[in-house]
């Protein structure tokens, strides 16, 4: 084994002599990437300006970042910027760290140089990424830990395609470069990370609610068959059996229906398709009403619509607001008071159209508002807790009528009653957004 096939770990203390010796251009290279970075670039957008702003201060054929995974047991490609094609070792190429001089450089904190690649690759076989590298034609590489307070969270790498091609100013170099990307680099990271994680979260949400809708209404019409005697008479107790797994049926397909809402949201699947001149009450609130008419029914609530007897035409998705209706009549009837009103008022105000669903019930607090409308949240009332709800109801109500350029409220007489409205523009500003 030559000497050359050993990498060299250079300590941190040990970089400082060298960074005495920066030149003038290198201190001005310096002070771009200082600049650069503060300006929040992403990841791709700052190696990029890495490769190409400092190739005449230190030989570089190739810049990468690569991130440890949770648990410092893995390292992955995350990007490459090079001056050759093809590129064989790219974004989410991985590799274990156990036993790889990748784990020194964690541990100790060090910069490792290696300057015969191709002779560390013969007498390191297990390294693959050595070996591709070598097959792109690298031939030495600079490699410094990303560090955030004190954490190690990924690798900076710089290659040359030349042997021996990196002096200590030039490893100094690369070490303060790391210092100085760690933070902005990792930041950008964990959010895109975040971002994954959540579109893959919804993505499964979607896939989970949409096969167990069909099989939830399977079991609902069966049993509401056999409630209603085409299957022959049934024993009390049997009734009441069904009668109660209808009603867990009932609850298990409304949160599939809450659900997929949701997952259309957030995944952006959720588009405005405006129309012209949309007759609200025939084509949105009308068809709502009929979809809530059954809880209505059991509820025994008497429901009331207020609107002007020529139907009030307004640009909107007719489809997007009767979800915004459904939810908000199901609200009035579930958290209503039994017996008690339900009130829907279409009305226009100067050049918007305003909705209203007023229900007598315990309403809330004005210290609870403040809970409605976001993902997940629910009031804290215990008149309101003994119903059950997904809490994602009003979130997708507020979506659907932000898209629409408008907004939606709540008001409220604690013990009294409450009243939801919403409001958007009567004529949409973007023509080209419109279908006749």
């Amino acid at each position: 084994m030559s000497v050359s096939s050993e990498p060299r770990f250079i300590h941190r203390i040990e970089l400082h002599n060298d960074l005495n010796r920066f030149s003038t251009t290198q201190r001005s290279v310096l002070d771009r990437i200082n600049r650069q970075v503060a300006e929040n670039q992403t990841i791709r957008q700052v190696v990029d300006f890495l490769f190409e702003q400092t190739g005449t201060i230190s030989p570089c054929d190739r810049v990468s970042v690569a991130f440890v995974s949770d648990d410092d047991c893995r390292v992955e490609s995350y990007y490459t910027r090079s001056g050759y094609s093809p590129t064989k070792l790219n974004t989410g190429y991985v590799e274990d760290l156990a036993g790889s001089s990748l784990e020194r450089i964690l541990k100790e904190g060090t910069v490792r140089v290696i300057d015969d690649l191709a002779a560390y690759a013969k007498a390191n076989p297990e390294s693959r990424s050595s070996r591709v590298l070598v097959e792109e034609g690298v031939r030495s590489s600079l490699t410094c830990p990303l560090v955030v307070d004190n954490r190690h969270v990924g690798f900076l790498f710089r290659s040359s395609r030349t042997p021996h091609a990196y002096d200590g100013v030039q490893v100094a170099m690369h070490g303060a470069i790391g210092e100085r990307l760690g933070p902005t680099v990792e930041k950008a990271y964990r959010i895109e990370q975040l971002e994954k994680a959540n579109k893959a979260y919804f993505e499964m949400l979607a896939f989970v609610t949409h096969e167990l809708k069909s099989p939830l209404a399977a079991i609902m019409t069966d049993a509401n068959l056999m409630l209603e005697g085409y299957l022959g008479d049934l024993p009390p107790e049997h009734r009441d059996r069904l009668e109660k797994m209808n009603e867990r049926a009932s609850f298990l397909m409304e949160l599939v229906r809450d659900y997929l809402e949701l997952s259309r949201v957030e995944s952006g699947a959720l588009e405005v398709s405006l129309r012209r001149d949309v007759p609200l009450v025939s084509e949105v609130i009308g068809p709502a009403v009929e979809v809530s008419r059954p809880q209505m029914e059991e509820a025994g609530v008497r429901f009331v619509l207020d609107a002007p007897k020529d139907d009030l035409c307004s640009d909107c998705d007719p489809i997007l607001l009767r979800i915004v209706m459904i939810n908000l009549l199901g609200n009035a009837v579930k958290y209503g008071r039994q017996g008690g009103e339900v009130r829907v008022a279409v009305t226009l105000r100067a050049d918007r159209t305003h909705v209203s669903v007023w229900n007598e019930g315990p309403g809330f607090s004005p210290h609870e508002r403040g809970k409605l409308f976001k993902k997940f949240s629910r009031l804290s009332a215990p008149e309101l807790m003994k119903q059950k709800g997904t809490g994602v109801g009003l979130y997708t109500c507020w979506k659907i009528v932000g898209l629409h350029g408008g907004r939606i409220d709540a008001n409220s007489e604690p013990g009294q009653w409450a009243e939801f409205s919403f409001e958007w523009p009567c004529r949409s500003v973007n023509n080209g957004d419109l279908d006749q």
